[in-house]
C-alpha cells in the first residue's frame, strides 16, 4: 500500500512538472512568434535548465539571439545541438552565419560546406566558402557619430543642413507606451538634427506614431518625404495578416512650411507582406525599396518603381540578379553618380549583414573594412557632392549606432621615370611597388613618355624599385600618409645610366687591321654612334680612350702601334665635332690588356685583341 502511494505521488509530481514545462513551452513559443525575443530567451533558458526539449529549445534560443543580433550567444546554443542527427540542415547555415558574426570564418566555411552537402544547392553559399578577401577601391575613414544615443540609432538621410535619422530615444513621448517587445527598447521614430546647432528633435508634422516610423528619404525638390512605418494611418492601426503581424508599409508626406503633412499610403503596399527602406534615384523619378512580397528571389529583395509626372506609380520591379539572392537584401541607396549600395547577408562578406555596391560592369562588390565588420552593417548614405557619408552598425554592442565616414577616392600613385643625367624620359622601364611585407602589389612598365600610374593604399610606406637595362637599379620608398586631401600622389624617379659607353651607345667593338691604325668603315659606323650619344644624349659626357694590339710584334712596337690607334680614334671623334676637352686622355696599352688571353692565338682571337675601348670619366 505504501509503495503504491509513493509511486502514485511520483507519477503525479512528474505529471504536474510536465504540465508546467509544457505551459512554459507554449509561452516561450508564443513570445517568439510575437517577436518578443528578449522575453522568449529567458523562458527558453528555463526549459533547457529543466532538461525539457533541449534540442528544440536550444535551436529556438539560438534563433532568438540571432534576431537580437547576438551571434556570440547564438553560437553557444546552436553549438550545443548542431551535431544532433535529427537537426534540419538549415541550421548548418544558421550556425555558419553565427560563426561568421564572431569571426570564426574557417569554422563557418566548414558548416557552409555541410549545408551544401546536405542537398542544398546555392551559388551564393559556394561564393561565401571560396571568397575570403574583401577590399574596396575607395578608402573610408570611419568614426561613431556624436549624436548616437544609448538605444538604437540608424538610417541617415541628409538634406541641406538637416540630418534625418531613425532612433529609439523616445524624445517627447511616454516611453512606457512606446516599448517594443522585440528588444525592450522604445518604438522607433524619425528625428532631425540641425548640422549647425547640433539640436535633435522629432521630425515635425504627422510622421511619427506610437508604432515604428522610419527610415525616410526626401525628394530632390524637398517637397515630398517617403518613409517606412508600421501599418498605421489616420491615427489607427491597420489590418494584420493571418499570423497577426503588423507589416511595414511605405508612405508619402508633403511639406507645408516646417511640417510634414498629408500622409498617404503608397499603392503597392499590402497587409500580407512588408515594404520599406525607401531611397530615390538622383533625378527623383525612381523609388527603390525593400520587400518580401511574393515571387521574389528569397527573403527580402530590393525593388524599384517609377514615379510618374502626375505623382502616380508604375509597377514594382524586382532588381533580380546579381543584386538579390535567396537570402536577404535591404536598405538600398542610390548615389548621385548612379551607383547602387545595399545591405545583404546573401553575398559573401565579413559578417552578418555587409554593405555592397553594384559596379559599373554589373558585379556586386563588398565595400570591405572598415565599413563592414563581423556584425550588421547597413543603411549606407553618401552626402551629395561631398566625401561625407554615414552607415549604421551594431558592431559596438546590442543596439545600432550611426557612424560617419570620410570617403576617399582611390589614391593614384603616378610619376615619370627619367634619365638622371639628361632628364630624358625612359620608356619601357619597369616599376615594381611592394607592400609593407615586401610583397609585390604592382608591376608596371612606363609608356613612351616614361610615365607610370597605379592605385595604392593610403597610410602606407611602400618600397619602390625601378629598372631599365641601360640604367642602374633604383630603390626607394613612397609614403602615402597624410593624403586625405589628395586623389593623386606624384612620385618621380630618376635613373642613373650605367657607366659603360659601349653599352649606352650600343657600340660594337672598334677593331683594326693587322699592323694598321686607320679607322675602318665598320669602325667609323660604330664611332658615329658614340658621337651621337655624346652630342645628343649626354652633352656633358667626358671619356677617355684606350687602344690595344694583338701579341704579334715586340712590346715596344705594339705600344707605339696602340698609341697611333688611340690617336686615330681621338682624331675621328674630334673631326665629328666632339670638343677636345671631352676626351681627357687617349692612351695605347699595347698588348698588356688583351681581350683574349691566349698563347697560340687564332686569327679570330688576334682580331678581338686589336681594338679601341672607352671609359666614362664624367657624365654630369
Amino acid at each position: 500500500m505504501k509503495n503504491s502511494y509513493f509511486l502514485f505521488l511520483i507519477l503525479l509530481t512528474c505529471s504536474i512538472s510536465m504540465q508546467a514545462q509544457s505551459g512554459k513551452q507554449k509561452k516561450a513559443d508564443r513570445l517568439y512568434h510575437d517577436f518578443a525575443y528578449l522575453e522568449a530567451t529567458e523562458v527558453y533558458k528555463e526549459l533547457i535548465e529543466k532538461d525539457y526539449n533541449v534540442t528544440y529549445n536550444s535551436k529556438k534560443l539560438g534563433d532568438a539571439y540571432m534576431m537580437l543580433r547576438s551571434p556570440e550567444n547564438a553560437v553557444h546554443y546552436y553549438g550545443d545541438v548542431i551535431e544532433d542527427s535529427t537537426i534540419s540542415p538549415e541550421y548548418y547555415y544558421k550556425y555558419a552565419q553565427a560563426l561568421r558574426g564572431v569571426k570564426r570564418y574557417d569554422e563557418s566555411r566548414t558548416w557552409l560546406k555541410k549545408y551544401l552537402e546536405s542537398g542544398n544547392r546555392s551559388d551564393e553559399v559556394e561564393t561565401m566558402i571560396e571568397k575570403n578577401e574583401f577590399k574596396s577601391k575607395a578608402t573610408y575613414k570611419l568614426q561613431a557619430s556624436d549624436f548616437n544615443s544609448e538605444v538604437s540609432d540608424f538610417g541617415v538621410f541628409v538634406k541641406d543642413d538637416k540630418v534625418y535619422f531613425v532612433s529609439a530615444r523616445a524624445l517627447g513621448v511616454d516611453v512606457k507606451e512606446k516599448t517594443y517587445s522585440w528588444n525592450g527598447e522604445p518604438f522607433l521614430d524619425i528625428y532631425v538634427m540641425d548640422k549647425n546647432s547640433g539640436d535633435v528633435t522629432p521630425v515635425a508634422g504627422e510622421i511619427n506614431t506610437k508604432l515604428h516610423d522610419g527610415p525616410a528619404v526626401i525628394s530632390p525638390d524637398g517637397n515630398t518625404m517617403y518613409f517606412t512605418r508600421n501599418n498605421y494611418i489616420n491615427n489607427k492601426e491597420g489590418k494584420r495578416d493571418k499570423e497577426k503581424t503588423n507589416h511595414l508599409k511605405l508612405y508619402s508626406a508633403t511639406k507645408a512650411g516646417n511640417q510634414w503633412t498629408n500622409v498617404q499610403e503608397l499603392p503597392f503596399n499590402s497587409n500580407e507582406y512588408s515594404v520599406g527602406h525607401p531611397t530615390l534615384s538622383p533625378d527623383g523619378k525612381t523609388l527603390y525599396f525593400t520587400s518580401d512580397m511574393p515571387n521574389g528571389m528569397g527573403g527580402t529583395d530590393i525593388y524599384k518603381v517609377s514615379i510618374e509626372e502626375n505623382g502616380s506609380f508604375g509597377s514594382p520591379e524586382n532588381l533580380g540578379e546579381p543584386v538579390n539572392t535567396e537570402f536577404d537584401e535591404s536598405f538600398p541607396f542610390m548615389d548621385t553618380d548612379g551607383t547602387l549600395y545595399f545591405s545583404s547577408n546573401g553575398h559573401a562578406g565579413l559578417g552578418l549583414f555587409d554593405i555592397f555596391r553594384l559596379t559599373d560592369n554589373g558585379e556586386v562588390e563588398n565595400v570591405g573594412e572598415p565599413v563592414n565588420s563581423s556584425m550588421d552593417d547597413f543603411a549606407y548614405f553618401q552626402v551629395a557632392d561631398s566625401r561625407e557619408g554615414y552607415i549604421s552598425t551594431n558592431r559596438g554592442g546590442a543596439s545600432d549606432d550611426i557612424y560617419v565616414f570620410n570617403k576617399l577616392n582611390p589614391l593614384i600613385l603616378k610619376g615619370q621615370v627619367t634619365d638622371a643625367v639628361n632628364g630624358n624620359p625612359i620608356p619601357q622601364a619597369t616599376v615594381r611597388i611592394m607592400d609593407e611585407n615586401n610583397q609585390q602589389i604592382a608591376f608596371l612598365e612606363t609608356d613612351s613618355d616614361g610615365n607610370y600610374k597605379t592605385e595604392v593604399d593610403r597610410d602606407k610606406t611602400l618600397p619602390v624599385e625601378a629598372k631599365e637595362i641601360e640604367y642602374e637599379t633604383f630603390e626607394g620608398e613612397v609614403n602615402t600618409s597624410n593624403t586625405d586631401d589628395k586623389d593623386e600622389l606624384v612620385y618621380d624617379i630618376q635613373l642613373d645610366p650605367v657607366k659603360d659607353v659601349e653599352y649606352l651607345a650600343e657600340i660594337d667593338n672598334i677593331y683594326f687591321d693587322f699592323d694598321k691604325s686607320n679607322i675602318r668603315p665598320d669602325a667609323a659606323k660604330e664611332l658615329d654612334k658614340l658621337v651621337d650619344l655624346m652630342k645628343n644624349e649626354y652633352p656633358d659626357l667626358v671619356i677617355e680612350i684606350g687602344s690595344h694590339t694583338d701579341r704579334r710584334g715586340t712590346n715596344a712596337y705594339n705600344e707605339k702601334l696602340a698609341e697611333r690607334r688611340a690617336k686615330s680614334t681621338y682624331d675621328y671623334l674630334i673631326s665629328k665635332g666632339i670638343a677636345p676637352e671631352r676626351i681627357v686622355e687617349y692612351k695605347g696599352y699595347g698588348e698588356t690588356k688583351p681581350a683574349i688571353d691566349c698563347d697560340r692565338c687564332t686569327e679570330k682571337e688576334h682580331q678581338l685583341n686589336r681594338r679601341s675601348m672607352f671609359k666614362v670619366v664624367k657624365m654630369k
